[in-house]
């Protein structure tokens, strides 16, 4: 909408089309976050706008000034001369590249004060002070000079110009040079004694200090105002006036910031601010009325002190500048009539709230306390039509504001029962409470409305204990780490004055996205990343394949949230590559429990010690995944997932089971023993996931053969009617020596993969059914344990099994003879430093058809000459099963 169009809008013709435009953004954010697997009461969602929030935020605001926490002032704030408005620290922002008119400018001394006067009398009339400003506009308000006092000062006598120096060099008008060039009387200057050195260099002269002296010794000297020629003073300052930059003497405006407010009210000077709503000169400002004081009138400011002689340098000075973010244009600091919050009244009772909230990263506490600590009073005020007015009426004569218990409630309930629109529709004799009506002809309405931060800083009030099952204060409050200046803080400071507690228990705090080369996102570098397009696909899905929302919320898990995080294309593909991968293990998993009910599941003291070991593992992973939500480290989840699910048990476990699953017959003792761990491990993984893959978690459930039943009898109809797997105290209780012995297998399984692959590449073999292996391990107590295994009369821990090859042999001794005789070998030292040798070859007997293990075997049986006695006993008893395949 332009300006001339929003001109022609009444009041609550904006307010309408404001509330209908954050209404449907919230519809348009809603769906975007159920798309996402945002689980929410999305059919209940709390508004700011909505008038039972509008009833408790007032009701906030009224117990604040009941407490004496509120007071309306005139003081600067940051104001927006684009949106004619206050802006809180919150509402800024701070662009790259903007660039300020700074200037270097003499104010002339008309006298000395009586500890100045020995230094300073004999050089007068020419004595200056020397200040530097990057805002020129300002100094029509000039009320003092603000000095350090225990800062040293120097007289410094301009001698000369320095050899090769010019009047202007980049974009610096250099006019102390065209003085020195012009023949004029050369002025002194007061400056810091440690600026002497830096600013000869930028002004491109010699100075000679004449004089030393303290700061302390320049207060109650008396200089003439640049502009209005008044009498003004040199007022000590303090320590935030430094030598970093500048000349150590401030140009001090109490209408125009924050240190030269405090300085003015310490030393009792006026509080001038010429500059109107859209940031104009008043008439207060002289032959500058009606000039933009970011445009033309801070461009007629420096044209003036030059044309007087008291410019010394003009230069463009690049910083960081406070622009509002919504008009992206400057902002400007002016004092204002408006409503403030002493924070001062409850600092110290916030900053004990926030040492007994838990902060996450702990470093965030660091940074709610410096900003809290040096909080200056609340501007609550905006000069807008949108927004919960301040309910406060003002005498029609005397300005002064009702504010009272009576008007606070009168007002809340009808806001409460017809929203805050009534404000303006209603009249002032209908919003006074009874005993206030006989007078509403001296009254009139207040036109501010509340800061954005009091809105959503009263969420708390708004939704905690007023809603079913919630309380306060709030388990969790989580946004970027900018609200420790905006939600965070208005949230704590709100809830500190009211009720003396902070309103969250914990908070987190996340960085920012970026792209993969760590550039901020924006549209002119077309490095953007759009949730809705990383989901659904682009329009060509060649460079924009839709991924789906677990992608990008398996990505979320996956970093570290604490500081900033990158994304891009090649990110998203190594995410979807993880993502089907543990899709895959899934498909697995389900595959092989078609024919699967609970009732066949197998005791744990009859399972295999492999079998056993893979529950252990698994309550393991639970357990520490528990640990990892509860503390919010997402990131340790994903990799814990990773490592688990596609490695520890897709590589390991799976991978031999699948022996046992495919050929050991559809009811032999080791398929049940082996989907009784597969039918656990689907139980768990889905819930562990859910809360990150609720999408995959969902379709792994509704695909799942058999149905599961909860604690009362109940089918479970969704994953998230199932609860967090009980801990399995049995299942964790495996003996320590049993845990380190597999710790040892897997370690030996790893070392003889690698013999196999040399015998594979040297080709002895192709699969690794083809070979046989041979143990040889010093340390004897293992060895006898592998002997055990490897003639162990449960066939699921046997180390041909394990190794997926058709035999292994431990060998009691080792010799050169033997050695040579094996093909391909290896060696390795275990963790206790035992030394370890592998040797692989050819493996005995001949080929099963059915199973292709090699055994001595096949040949025997006269109804199934190609088969094994395992595969001949099955196919014998039962029909041959279908082998069940993973696509």
């Amino acid at each position: 909408m332009n300006q001339d169009a929003r001109k022609e809008l009444t009041t609550l013709s904006l307010r309408e089309k404001a509330a209908t435009f954050a209404k449907e953004t919230v519809s348009t954010q809603m769906k975007s976050f159920k798309r996402f697997g945002v689980w929410a009461d999305w059919d209940n969602p709390y508004l700011t706008l909505s008038p039972d929030y509008e009833a408790a935020q007032i009701e906030v605001f009224g117990q604040m000034a009941m407490r004496g926490y509120i007071y309306r002032g005139r003081k600067p704030v940051h104001w927006s001369p684009s949106s004619r408005t206050a802006l809180a620290e919150a509402e800024l922002e701070y662009p790259e590249g903007h660039t300020s008119k700074s200037i270097y400018a003499m104010f002339k001394i008309i006298s000395a004060s009586p500890a100045a006067g020995s230094h300073l009398a004999e050089f007068f009339p020419h004595l200056c002070l020397t200040i530097w400003t990057t805002t020129p506009w300002t100094i029509p308000a000039n009320a003092a000079v603000a000095v350090n006092p225990d800062l040293l000062y120097v007289v410094a006598e301009v001698k000369s110009a320095l050899q090769g120096a010019s009047t202007s060099s980049g974009g610096k008008q250099l006019n102390l040079g065209r003085i020195l060039l012009s023949g004029e009387r050369k002025p002194f200057l007061i400056v810091a004694l440690d600026l002497v050195s830096t600013l000869e260099s930028k002004w491109g002269v010699n100075l000679v200090i004449r004089k030393t002296f303290p700061g302390s010794d320049l207060e109650h000297c008396r200089y003439i105002h640049p502009v209005t020629g008044n009498d003004c003073p040199v007022v000590i300052g303090g320590d935030y006036i430094t030598t970093e930059s500048g000349t150590g003497l401030v140009h001090t405006a109490p209408g125009h910031g924050q240190e030269d407010y405090i300085t003015g009210l310490k030393y009792g000077l006026p509080i001038l601010s010429p500059v109107d709503d859209g940031g104009k000169f008043t008439e207060e400002a002289g032959q500058f009325n009606g000039l933009d004081v970011l445009g033309d009138g801070n461009a007629a400011i420096v044209k003036y002190i030059d044309e007087h002689s008291l410019l010394l340098l003009e230069e463009p000075y690049k910083h960081k500048y406070p622009y509002d973010w919504r008009t992206k244009k400057p902002t400007i600091f002016r004092a204002t009539e408006q409503w403030f919050a002493s924070v001062d009244g409850f600092r110290q009772t916030a900053m004990e709230a926030i040492s007994k909230v838990t902060w996450i990263p702990s470093q965030a506490e660091n940074r709610i306390v410096a900003m809290t600590a040096s909080r200056s009073d609340w501007c609550i005020s905006r000069q807008r039509n949108w927004g919960l007015p301040i309910p406060v009426f003002y005498h029609v004569h005397s300005k002064e504001p009702l504010i009272t218990e009576e008007t606070i409630a009168h007002v809340k309930t009808i806001v409460s029962n017809k929203g805050s629109d009534a404000w303006w529709y209603m009249s002032v004799e209908d919003l006074l409470p009874e005993k206030y009506r006989s007078k509403a002809s001296d009254y009139q309405k207040g036109t501010d409305t509340m800061d954005v931060w009091f809105d959503s800083g009263s969420s708390w009030a708004a939704v905690l204990e007023k809603r079913e099952g919630l309380s306060f204060p709030a388990d969790l409050y989580l946004e970027g780490t900018d609200q420790h200046r905006g939600w965070f803080q208005s949230s704590l400071l709100t809830s500190i004055a009211t009720t003396g507690k902070a309103p969250y228990s914990s908070v987190i705090t996340h960085g920012f996205v970026l792209d993969e080369k760590g550039l901020k996102m924006s549209k002119s570098l077309g490095n953007v990343v759009d949730p809705d397009i990383v989901i659904a696909g682009g329009k060509n899905p060649k460079d924009g394949p839709g991924y789906g929302a677990d992608v990008l919320r398996l990505w979320v898990s996956s970093v570290d949230y604490t500081g900033d995080v990158l994304i891009g294309p090649q990110i998203l593909r190594q995410m979807s590559d993880i993502y089907r991968k543990l899709r895959g293990t899934l498909r697995f998993l389900l595959s092989n429990l078609h024919d699967w009910k609970p009732d066949y599941a197998v005791p744990y003291d009859e399972l295999p010690k492999i079998d056993q070991h893979a529950l252990f593992q698994l309550e393991n992973v639970v357990k520490t995944i528990k640990e990892n939500y509860e503390s919010y480290q997402f990131y340790k989840i994903f990799q814990i997932i990773q490592r688990f699910a596609i490695v520890d048990l897709s590589n390991f476990y799976l991978d031999v089971a699948k022996d046992r699953l495919y050929v050991g017959g559809s009811s032999s003792f080791t398929r049940r023993t082996c989907q009784t761990v597969l039918a656990e491990h689907i139980l768990s993984t889905v819930r562990i996931i859910a809360p990150i893959l609720p999408h995959l978690a969902e379709d792994v459930w509704q695909n799942l053969p058999y149905e599961h039943k909860m604690d009362d009898g109940s089918i479970t109809r969704f994953v998230f009617e199932l609860k967090w797997p009980d801990v399995n105290e049995k299942w964790l209780s495996m003996p320590a020596d049993e845990v380190e012995f597999w710790g040892v297998i897997l370690e030996m399984r790893s070392e003889v993969n690698r013999v196999l692959e040399n015998a594979r590449t040297g080709k002895l073999i192709g699969s690794s059914l083809e070979a046989k292996v041979y143990l040889h391990v010093a340390d004897d107590a293992i060895s006898s344990r592998l002997k055990e295994v490897c003639i162990g009369k449960n066939d699921a821990d046997q180390l041909h099994r394990i190794f997926i090859t058709s035999q292994v042999e431990i060998l009691a001794t080792l010799n050169d003879e033997m050695v040579a005789q094996i093909p391909y070998t290896g060696s390795y030292s275990d963790e206790k430093a035992s030394e370890v040798w592998i040797g692989v070859s050819r493996a005995d007997g001949m080929k099963c058809e059915r199973c292709w293990n090699y055994t001595t075997q096949v040949g025997t049986f006269d109804q199934h000459p190609t088969l094994c006695a395992r595969c001949y006993n099955v196919v014998d008893v039962h029909p041959l099963p279908a082998v069940v395949g993973v696509s």
